[in-house]
């Protein structure tokens, strides 16, 4: 046997990673198993496509919840992009409180659909959904690492479960709404402010500035209230930096002037905005001023008031439903920063600071701030909607994570003065589980309420999805325009093509309904929308104009935005030119609730009238006043649960005369040759 020894040389890795620290450096500090293998946290590539997943079922299946996002926001955008849509009086040129500029920014996926998928509509509409998604999903990732690294890794792992399966962020994140944008800008602004400030760390200052104001200038002035404490950290706290008295003064103007050069820098987002509102308007508008103006100096017979009030606790109860148990948690993050202060003190940093320095305490107390000074602002004012909560909805999950983190900070405590054994308390599961509990009692009630809104409030959406892909082809089938594929599996059947169905002139109609319609783009081309009288006596949308521009100019996409429409006025008074004869209507979108009927001489059973309506498809619909608040709330399979909640009939009714007439008149132009 050979007594050789053999030395074996490995090729050194020319792309070596960097060690991991051995101990997290963010604000709180793990007190248990720091010299073990640090928490599990998913990358920020994990954490995107985990997100991805989530929020592209959002995009497929979360309801439009709030008429404001139709009529101000798909309208306009079906308008730039069809030339036809609904037009209410925040985008008149008189009073230009609805920002093209952020309509504009929507264009290019509803062009990017038309180019791969043909020109049909409904596409378009799941392309800009997917695209806002897909925006969110990247400030959350962005948000949830930084919490990660900055804050603590078991802080941004709770936050990481608490976006991804709350119904909040579920609406949230797929609406094409202002205080989205704000709410994922405010994520990208935050994902920079929760980094400590420091003399050097400019890049921090800049670039959270820059998102605070694109969200507010952009998307809703309002979302700038939640810069107030990163402002005032930035002015007034340490931070990273170790500050002397005699270098005072000259740190505290490097300071002052650093943030006073972001915000000119910031300042820059209105040139583009203010240049794309007014080419659209046909005059000198500053939108962001004009919602400022309109919602808070607008006067006593002007105003949000004029469209409902609400009593303080609305919003509480809204983020009940969408956050449960997260919601007392949030309110309880800065008491229970507190306690900890007392009886947890190590967790908070690594060293203790001196005078000349900011303690952890402080910079966590900060960070904690913005949620509660949105939910006092809001709370205060008597126009109350659940929108205006968006751009806080991440920073209500922010912190949840952080009490759920510190309460359990105690339990460790608690468990080490009982026991007297630092090893086990290490050695425990029970901490763990406790938090693994409160994460999945989250997931799994907000995951009832995501089910309700689809199984109790979809209908809607479902019913123009049935007279998109099963009334209008039946109707060109029976006159001949298209072909009948009989013995033919779906799958096989070839793509029908809508356009014959202009030949109809068709009007689908929407009563008492008009606040759920969920946009033209869920109608097909050649298919006139119209409102019909109900008992609602406000203003309702008209029709834009394709009218000659108020300026000479070539570079806006639809002249008709810059003209003056007849009766808009912002006293929300009525104007009967908006609604159009029922008896004229080829279909009607209705709700009835047979159990409990309700009609008025303006709001007749339509779905009942056998003689004049045929009822092509309907869904069933909650019955709010007649089904408890618990089982309405959120949805448990089985008839235990449904049986306390009572249903209406939302319908698809057809003229029968009308549509009858029409039918026999077509198909003789079909065997005449002449269509």
């Amino acid at each position: 046997m050979s007594s050789a020894q053999h030395i074996r040389l490995r090729r050194p890795d020319p792309n070596p990673s960097p060690p991991q620290p051995t101990r997290h450096t963010g604000i709180l500090q793990d007190q248990l198993r720091r010299a073990q293998r640090r928490p599990w946290t998913p990358s920020f590539s994990l954490a995107v496509r985990i997100l991805m997943l989530v929020r592209m079922f959002g995009v497929m299946y979360s309801n439009i919840d709030d008429c404001d996002e139709v009529y101000n926001f798909w309208e306009p955008l079906h308008f730039l992009d069809r030339g036809s849509g609904f037009q209410t009086w925040e985008t008149s040129p008189v009073y230009a409180i609805r920002s093209w500029a952020y309509i504009l920014l929507h264009l290019p996926p509803v062009r990017l659909a038309a180019a791969l998928l043909g020109t049909e509509k409904r596409p378009a509409f799941f392309a800009v959904r997917m695209f806002v998604s897909a925006f969110c999903v990247l400030a959350e990732a962005s948000f949830y690492k930084v919490v990660a690294d900055k804050i603590n890794e078991r802080v941004g792992r709770y936050l990481f479960f608490m976006l991804l399966f709350s119904a909040g962020m579920w609406n949230a994140s797929a609406a094409f709404l202002p205080s989205s944008f704000a709410m994922y800008m405010s994520m990208f602004a935050f994902s920079f402010a929760l980094d400590r400030p420091s003399y050097g760390n400019s890049r921090r200052t800049l670039l959270a500035t820059v998102s605070f104001a694109t969200g507010a200038v952009v998307g809703w002035p309002f979302a700038l209230a939640l810069a107030i404490p990163f402002v005032l950290e930035e002015l007034f706290l340490f931070g990273a930096d170790r500050v002397t008295p005699e270098v005072y003064l000259s740190w505290l103007f490097k300071r002052w002037s650093r943030l006073f050069t972001a915000g000119l820098c910031a300042s820059l987002v209105f040139i583009p905005v203010i240049g794309i509102d007014s080419l659209a308007y046909g005059r000198l508008t500053i939108v962001p001023w004009n919602i400022v103006q309109y919602n808070i100096f607008g006067g006593a017979e002007r105003g949000p008031n004029l469209y409902g009030t609400s009593p303080w606790s609305y919003y509480f109860l809204n983020l009940i439903l969408n956050f449960n148990i997260l919601v007392p948690l949030s309110v309880l993050a800065l008491p229970a920063l507190l306690v900890t202060y007392f009886v947890d003190n190590k967790r908070l940093g690594i060293f203790k600071p001196s005078v000349y320095e900011s303690s952890p305490f402080t910079l966590l107390a900060i960070r904690l701030l913005p949620f509660y000074i949105w939910l006092g602002i809001l709370t205060s004012q008597a126009h109350k909607e659940e929108r205006f909560m968006f751009p806080a909805y991440p920073l209500l999950c922010f912190n949840a994570a952080v009490a759920l983190y510190l309460i359990r900070g105690w339990q460790e405590a608690l468990f080490i003065k009982i026991t007297n054994s630092p090893y086990r308390a290490s050695q425990s599961f029970l901490f763990a589980r406790f938090t693994l509990s409160v994460l999945v009692a989250t997931s799994m009630i907000s995951f009832s309420r995501i089910m309700a809104l689809w199984h109790y409030y979809h209908a809607p959406m479902t019913t123009v999805w049935a007279f998109e892909t099963k009334e209008l082809p039946r109707l060109l089938n029976a006159t001949g325009l298209i072909p009948t594929y009989l013995g033919t599996r779906d799958d096989e059947t070839p793509r029908i093509d809508l356009s014959s169905v202009k030949h109809f002139d068709l009007k689908l109609c929407v009563a008492k309904e008009w606040h759920r319609f969920p946009g033209s783009y869920l109608v097909p081309d050649g298919v006139a929308i119209e409102f019909v009288k109900s008992e609602f006596n406000g203003l309702l949308p008209g029709h834009f104009r394709n009218a000659p521009a108020q300026v000479n100019s070539s570079l806006w996409l639809r002249p008709g935005t810059s003209h003056v429409p007849d009766a808009q006025n912002d006293l929300n008074r009525e104007e009967p030119s908006r609604y159009a004869d029922v008896n004229s209507c080829d279909y009607l979108i209705d709700l009835d609730f047979p159990l409990h009927p309700r009609e008025s001489p303006l709001e007749p059973r339509y779905a009942v009238d056998t003689k004049a309506w045929d009822r092509v498809f309907c869904r069933s619909f909650i019955d709010v006043k007649h089904s408890r608040l618990l089982t309405r709330a959120f949805w448990v399979p089985g008839e235990a649960w449904q049986k306390s909640n009572e249903f209406g009939d939302y319908c698809l009714l057809r003229n029968k005369g009308l549509v009858n007439k029409k039918e026999i008149d077509i198909k003789g132009r079909v065997i005449q040759g002449e269509i």
